[in-house]
């Protein structure tokens, strides 16, 4: 395998398991610039880039690599040393171009940030997402005067980001002198910070405020910025005041994101709140048809049929099963029956579920509610902690049934009154409470799909 070939599979791997936003902010304009023996060093455009994946992603990468490779086993990250040599270096589509899978994932619209690739016409529609996909249709035909803001939330890998960015190339098709920008919530946060930092935060504003349509994906990841929740709070002021659309991605309800501003929240709630839930079988199928159909890639039903069954997490993980299917397919020039799929796909059809148990529980309410866990063993009343440690303990119960005085031990030695107290005041409040109850089911989500 040369050097390029094996960067496109650690590519191929690494992107179904991230937003396609987060994906090309941190993916984009690398490659394989050595290999020798067990080192291998990878070109980044940027300290930014270098510091990311150096403390963010290097694990997962080493760990694709000594899977393609097992000779490897360390990785250094080495910044481009100028723009120019970087372009000289670096093909113009660095990853997965027309000519490699037909992939078009950096064929971005530089105007708009939007993809070209996610558009209605390969959007599939199902049961989990008609709600979203008729609210988004509606808004295209009159962006800034109905659902606005429109707020998509749903677990991750669902295809939220594909249907956003549809309705911007949509509407930037139907609309072509309306200005349209997407942007990722952690892209929109450095933007903010570099601004404080040269001060000229009012211009990054003002460039904001001049967007007939702003699509902002993983609106969560502003929860406790408060100087970005401000400076946002402010180009939202204006663009609704103007009748200009909004539209946002969250992997939660409004109320279920901590550390948002009450302000925020509220603003959020005053459009359409829509859910993007899990694809059945048959909605999964239909996914890879049209997939397989983009890679130009002739699968037949049984082999579709077993992938559906076996890969039930997301969409995402999905389309990663068709990216290494196609990159097999390109180097081994084989034709793909049930038997090859097999041994592809055994990585991740095979790969043994982490079973749920108290840690993972605790771990997964934590980070939901963005705590540590330290946090939610502390003596505190106070109720941004007491609720998380509730649904925790509730979900011990119902989920290991495990029994009061073991539930009251893991939390201090706490009376197992009061564990029982906690496990009827959640479960009545279920009942009752549309948002605890949304909450709740996408913990459960989280502890059955994230491995």
């Amino acid at each position: 395998m040369t050097k390029e070939e094996l960067w496109q599979a650690v590519l191929a791997q690494v992107q179904f398991n991230m937003s396609p936003a987060n994906f090309a902010t941190w993916f984009k304009n690398t490659k394989i610039l050595d290999k020798t023996g067990e080192k291998v060093i990878v070109s980044v455009p940027n300290n930014f880039s270098k510091e990311w994946l150096e403390n963010k992603y290097n694990k997962s990468i080493l760990k694709i690599l000594r899977d393609l490779d097992q000779e490897i086993k360390e990785i250094k990250y080495d910044i481009a040393k100028t723009v120019l040599e970087t372009k000289k270096e670096i093909p113009q589509q660095n990853v997965f171009n027309e000519n490699q899978l037909d992939f078009q994932e950096f064929k971005i619209n530089k105007e708009t940030n939007l993809n070209p690739r996610y558009i209605f016409e390969n959007f599939v529609v199902g049961s989990f997402n008609e709600l979203p996909h008729a609210a988004a249709q509606a808004i295209c035909k009159k962006p800034g005067l109905v659902y606005n803001p429109l707020f998509v939330y749903g677990g991750v890998g669902l295809g939220k980001t594909h249907l956003i960015q549809a309705i911007g190339n949509e509407v930037n098709k139907k609309f072509p002198k309306k200005r349209i920008k997407y942007i990722s919530s952690e892209k929109f946060i450095s933007g903010v910070v570099n601004s404080i930092r040269e001060h000229n935060i009012e211009n990054f504003k003002n460039d904001f405020k001049k967007t007939d349509v702003l699509i902002i994906d993983d609106i969560q990841f502003l929860a406790g910025k408060e100087k970005t929740q401000e400076e946002f709070f402010h180009i939202f002021n204006t663009l609704y005041q103007n009748n200009k659309q909004m539209i946002i991605s969250s992997d939660r309800l409004p109320k279920a994101i901590p550390s948002m501003e009450e302000r925020l929240r509220s603003r959020f709630e005053g459009g359409m709140i829509v859910d993007v839930g899990i694809p059945d079988i048959e909605t999964r199928i239909a996914i890879l048809k049209v997939k397989t159909k983009e890679r130009k890639i002739d699968l037949s039903d049984e082999v579709l049929e077993y992938v559906a069954e076996n890969i039930q997490k997301n969409i995402r993980e999905l389309e990663g099963a068709i990216n290494k299917i196609a990159i097999h397919k390109k180097i081994s020039n084989q034709d793909i029956d049930l038997n090859v799929i097999k041994k592809i796909l055994k990585n991740i059809i095979l790969a043994p579920q982490k079973p749920i148990n108290p840690k993972k529980i605790i771990t997964i309410v934590a980070n939901f509610y963005d705590l540590k866990e330290k946090d939610l063993f502390l003596s505190t009343r106070k109720k941004e902690i007491v609720k998380p440690r509730q649904i925790a303990m509730y979900l011990l119960r119902d989920l290991l049934k495990c029994s009061f005085p073991f539930i009251g031990r893991k939390f201090q030695g706490k009376d197992h009154t009061t564990t029982i107290y906690a496990c009827s005041k959640i479960s009545k409040e279920i009942q009752e409470n549309e948002t605890l109850n949304e909450e709740i089911n996408i913990i459960k989500q989280r502890l059955y799909y994230q491995s």
